[in-house]
């Protein structure tokens, strides 16, 4: 008996020893589409009150070379001067830009002025909004086109409950001396830039404030992108810039300018 159950254990150790051995089966699947981030180029970007899109360049276009070691504003934030000046999503440079490199002119904030390490003054026309340029109703002046058969009062800044009043004025800029600009809707019961791009060269503008009454002749109409702020820098001359949208295209918009005659 023992024999025999020596003899089943010995065949069936044998019987194991002979068996084909196998590798462990597995399967990698193969990797998907790599991923390269957000993309640094136009993007939707959805304001706070979750209401209408506007597009922001966040490319190489609207870089900045930070300020030179030394310089008066190579501690103030989103200073200096675009990496790309030809792609630049506007001409106006920031508040604080140095221009020019280390010994070239900055541009002081909320001022008509800009100054240099030399001390050189390069002057620019700007008047400020003070409470006294106020009239009664609460508007700041009355703008005339009489080409458009136009007659509207401007009031200060330009969100959508100004300008369902009347003509907004770009709080940044002045209000009478340098280049005053100004915004209005293109279309709905308020639309009162609606026709502003069908102004021809030399049609006339005025703009009556407390401080006076100024006339304007039309030197450009364009059609400029949505992010270019280069119409509300400050300038020598005096001059009037406005702006309104382009219908059905959300990216672009309006520019007049029409220079002091």
């Amino acid at each position: 008996m023992k024999k025999m159950m020596s003899l089943c254990l010995s065949l069936c150790l044998t019987a194991a020893l002979a068996a084909p051995a196998y590798a462990l089966e597995y399967t990698i699947d193969a990797p998907e589409g790599p991923s390269y981030g957000t993309p640094t180029s136009i993007e939707v970007v959805h304001t706070a009150d979750g209401g209408a899109m506007k597009n922001e360049d966040v490319s190489k276009n609207a870089a900045l070379i930070p300020p030179g070691f030394g310089t008066p504003s190579m501690d103030a934030m989103n200073t200096g001067t675009y990496l790309t000046p030809n792609l630049a999503p506007g001409g106006m440079p920031a508040t604080g830009t140095v221009i020019g490199g280390n010994s070239a002119a900055v541009v002081d904030p909320g001022s008509a002025v800009v100054t240099s390490p030399s001390s050189t003054v390069i002057t620019t026309g700007y008047t400020e909004v003070t409470s006294d340029l106020y009239y009664s109703a609460g508007y700041l002046g009355t703008l005339k086109i009489p080409a458009l058969d136009l007659s509207v009062k401007v009031y200060q800044g330009t969100d959508s409950k100004t300008l369902a009043k009347g003509v907004g004025h770009f709080e940044e800029t002045s209000i009478w001396n340098g280049n005053v600009a100004l915004a209005a809707h293109n279309r709905g019961v308020n639309n009162y830039f609606g026709q502003i791009h069908t102004l021809e060269i030399g049609d006339k503008i005025t703009l009556t404030t407390k401080l006076g009454t100024r006339t304007y002749k039309v030197t450009n109409v364009s059609k400029v992108s949505e992010t270019d702020r280069s119409g509300l820098a400050a300038t020598s001359e005096n001059m009037l810039t406005l702006y309104t949208c382009v219908r059905n295209q959300r990216d672009a918009r309006w520019c007049v300018t029409a220079a002091e005659a």
